[in-house]
């Protein structure tokens, strides 16, 4: 991570100090990227669905409420099947947290942007480039 001071834009006669501005360059999201991953090929059994939508929708809800999970928001768990993504998202928040210092050192907005690059990777592992053919298979 390399922090950078931006120069600052108020008027000569204040004193206040420049902002850091924190940059997060490409490589350092694909490391955390890939690692977050491997904790979920390892350690979670719902990337195992047999069709392509399940994937899908369980990528997009376990890790979006892992994402509100990991800023500390509130998450709606009236529904059944939104209780039982909770309970994965609720185990993945831990983990992370628990294996990867950095995440405690993270802004919301990085946090969402990690995330969401965390969810397009798995659905490329786990559908776009999946050999399943079960997940195609229409009969199944």
């Amino acid at each position: 991570m390399t922090i950078v001071t931006q120069q600052s834009v108020l008027p000569q006669h204040t004193s206040a100090p420049a902002l850091p501005v924190v940059l997060e360059p490409d490589e350092v999201t694909a490391a955390r990227v890939e690692q977050l991953c491997e904790v979920i090929m390892k350690k979670c059994l719902w990337q195992f669905h047999s069709r392509s939508w399940d994937r899908l929708r369980q990528n997009e809800r376990i890790l979006g409420m892992t994402t509100s999970l990991l800023k500390d928001e509130q998450v709606d768990v009236s529904d059944p099947l939104d209780r039982c993504y909770w309970v994965d998202a609720r185990y993945l928040a831990e983990s992370y947290r628990e294996r990867f210092e950095w995440f405690h050192d993270m802004s919301a907005e990085q946090i969402d942007h990690l995330l969401s690059a965390l969810t397009e990777r798995l659905n490329v592992l786990t559908v776009t480039k999946s050999l399943n053919e079960e997940l195609t298979d229409q009969h199944y």
